[in-house]
């Protein structure tokens, strides 16, 4: 994947590319210290990634891809500030790594890519209707103090919580306010379903699948991928019909 970093300081840019290395997939064709210069190397060289730092003199990340006249790259935002995070859900991030970068975290971040483009991610996103979430979309999460910018397909499962509902991903469960019957509207039918009044569920994520009382069936969801997870979800009987069609062939 042909790849760009901006990012005015060079030993975060020296930094970000000794962690690279250890990916063979990613080809560092350029680096750049500011929009200034990274503007016409970006649509000369037409790379297919940035790793794009925030704060940066003269325009600043958000402004540099507002000024990009062809079509902008898929971007990593790299920054030491975590206010921003909403900001760059508004510009489709692919992700945003806080400095300074943990590997683990870039892995996770190139593995997510790697991902999304052996699911033919333009086709998927071209299928979908205009307000449909998909397991491919990066969602802001805040709860509290905390913030999240997560890939969609990593929760496991959507708890209504009253008013709110909660969100399992990997060892965190965020609130958000919203109602589980407006975000079922949103989800992708054929990957999340509504098991029954209080859970939604990742169908990915189904670790095993037993009877239950009355007709209905009990789900345990798989671990999360850094945390806990092992949830067990009842499907209702009614439920468990719908569920029993869309899961044979």
């Amino acid at each position: 994947m042909r790849t760009l970093i901006v990012d005015d300081e060079r030993l975060a840019r020296n930094e970000l590319k000794r962690l690279l290395e250890e990916f063979p997939r990613i080809d560092i064709i350029g680096e750049a210290a500011n929009a200034e210069e990274a503007i016409p190397m970006i649509e000369e060289m037409k790379p297919d990634l940035l790793f794009l730092d925030i704060q940066m003199p003269g325009k600043n990340g958000f402004e540099l891809l507002e000024a990009l006249e062809d079509t902008v790259p898929e971007v990593i935002f790299t920054t030491a500030y975590d206010e921003y995070a909403l900001k760059a859900f508004e510009f489709n991030a692919l992700d945003y790594i806080m400095k300074p970068i943990d590997s683990a975290r870039l892995a996770e971040a190139i593995q997510r890519i790697e991902e999304e483009q052996q699911s033919e991610i333009p086709s998927a996103k071209k299928e979908k209707s205009e307000n449909e979430l998909t397991v491919f979309d990066q969602v802001f999460v805040k709860d509290g103090e905390k913030c999240w910018f997560v890939r969609l397909g990593k929760v496991r499962l959507f708890e209504s919580m009253g008013n709110y509902v909660r969100l399992h991903f990997d060892d965190q469960k965020p609130m958000i306010l919203k109602s589980l019957n407006s975000l079922e509207e949103r989800l992708d039918p054929k990957i999340y379903f509504r098991a029954n009044r209080k859970h939604i569920i990742n169908l990915n994520w189904i670790d095993k699948i037993e009877p239950w009382f009355s007709g209905g069936l009990l789900v345990t969801l798989k671990p999360g991928d850094i945390g806990p997870g092992g949830e067990k979800i009842e499907i209702s009987r009614r439920q468990a019909i719908k569920f029993k069609d869309l899961m044979s062939l």
